[in-house]
């Protein structure tokens, strides 16, 4: 299931802030709702990691936005005579 919450962050990753928000809900509710696992400490646990996976999604998602964003924008050097 980690890879999906990274593939969630690569999708979503414009959003950044509301992926990050979403994962610290969502992730935790899944895994309650799947029983795996309970309300005790490791509820807080979860979030963490879904948070962590998602940004490390979103990381990727923003490298790739600024790599293309800094090649359209560059313009070709004038040679000086």
């Amino acid at each position: 299931m980690i890879p999906t919450m990274i593939l969630f962050g690569l999708v979503f990753g414009r959003w950044w802030r509301a992926s990050l928000l979403a994962a610290a809900v969502f992730w935790p509710a899944v895994l309650l709702a799947g029983d795996a696992i309970g309300l005790d400490g490791s509820l807080m646990m979860a979030a963490a990691l879904g948070v962590l996976n998602v940004s490390a999604g979103v990381a990727i998602h923003q490298s790739v936005l600024w790599i293309v964003r800094n090649t359209i924008t560059q313009r070709p050097r004038a040679k000086n005579p």
